[in-house]
């Protein structure tokens, strides 16, 4: 039965990340659809962000009082719900309307069941659960691609949203296998709240770090493919769209090969090296060449060395802060990974407007070196 229920869990973070490479991947369609300027992509997802910063907050008291079972299976129908509408809808406050329950779904998704995750499973099931994740925002951008191609950017989005059905349809099938684990999450009744949290040493340093991750992340995800469309503009739309999965295949790839060296080295040395590769992603990304191929292996590679991260930072929590820290830490890390997904995307749109999509390397560049600087010095601050 717990090896089933893992398959659930590791079905539903398909689905948390089918939608996320979708608006990047379709955009230059988009844009010219709704007649917006390229900077609204981001105000688009600052909606979507806002609402997971929400539901981030609200889910640690809520999971104690709620079975995750009904939190998890009402959140893939909220994505659900918000997809389908992102694909009927013919003027752009539409896409605002829809990215609520959208956003609210992703947010309790990804809370959840990185919290239970972290108190019940090994660092390296939670790498393989951000490779799920990985998967789907890799498989989304060749369903827009397809899509582009054949049909309409709608169309993209109603085919994602038809794969989200199936899996919410697997979360209602899979609900007596949650019973088998326990009727609420395992936080201790005397569980610490936000604000007790935010006191622990090292706690504001790792926000600042996952502020910083997500940020480099969500932009690389929203803006990878325009950057393609801009530096080399004889490409096809399917090809850009197409490139625009490099990020998330890559962090799918990295997830794998973390969930194997996890077996023997540590959280902090996955980190490191991650951010590491992150560096060298974006030097080959600025070589001064007219070929797309070393662009293509530096976003590869800025995926990868992102793999690690967010799973091994999370799975530190309870043993890092201690379980009776642990819900609430990462409910803060989940809403300050949307701050930076909200905000950040929306800043760099505002800034390739006025000095142009090449500039997105040294925007990434920025945020890998504030994400190493804040982790290095949270560890020095728990080890005191």
């Amino acid at each position: 039965m717990a090896s089933l229920l893992l398959a659930v869990i590791y079905l539903v973070f398909i689905s948390l990340g089918l939608p996320d490479s979708l608006l990047g991947a379709g955009w230059p369609a988009m844009q010219g659809f709704f007649g917006v300027p390229s900077s609204a992509a981001g105000y688009v997802a600052m909606t979507i962000s806002l609402m997971t910063i929400l539901s981030a907050l609200i889910c640690p008291a809520l999971s104690r009082r709620i079975h995750p079972k009904w939190i998890v299976t009402l959140s893939v129908a909220l994505t659900a719900a918000g997809l389908l509408g992102f694909s009927f809808a013919g003027e752009f406050y539409l896409l605002f309307l829809f990215a609520v329950p959208y956003g609210l779904g992703a947010g309790a998704i990804d809370t959840v069941i990185n919290e239970y995750v972290a108190a019940h499973y090994s660092g390296a099931v939670m790498n393989f659960l951000h490779c799920f994740y990985g998967l789907g925002a890799a498989v989304s951008p060749f369903i827009m691609g397809q899509a582009l191609r054949t049909a309409r950017w709608n169309e993209g989005y109603r085919w994602t949203a038809y794969l989200q059905l199936f899996i919410l349809a697997v979360c209602l099938f899979s609900l007596p296998l949650w019973d088998k684990s326990g009727s609420k999450a395992d936080a201790p009744e005397d569980a610490a709240g936000l604000k007790e949290a935010l006191k622990r040493p090292g706690v504001p340093l790792t926000l600042l770090a996952f502020f910083a991750y997500c940020a480099g992340e969500a932009t690389a995800g929203l803006w990878t493919a325009s950057y393609f469309a801009g530096r080399f503009p004889d490409m096809d739309e399917g090809a850009v769209a197409f490139l625009g999965s490099l990020i998330f295949g890559g962090l799918m790839a990295g997830r794998v090969l973390s969930g194997i060296l996890s077996v023997r080295w540590s959280d902090k040395r996955l980190i490191r090296a991650g951010i590491v590769l992150e560096i060298l992603g974006v030097l080959l990304i600025l070589l001064p060449v007219s070929s797309p191929v070393s662009a293509i292996a530096g976003f590869l590679a800025v995926g990868t060395g992102m793999a690690p991260i967010y799973p091994a930072v999370v799975h530190m929590a309870p043993h890092t802060f201690g379980k009776r820290f642990s819900s609430a830490v990462i409910g803060l890390e989940m809403a300050s990974a949307y701050v930076g997904y909200t905000l950040m995307p929306s800043v760099f749109g505002e800034l390739q407007q006025a000095a142009g999509i090449a500039i997105l390397p040294f925007y990434l560049l920025l945020f890998a070196l504030i994400t190493l600087t804040a982790l290095e010095c949270s560890y020095r601050k728990q080890a005191r």
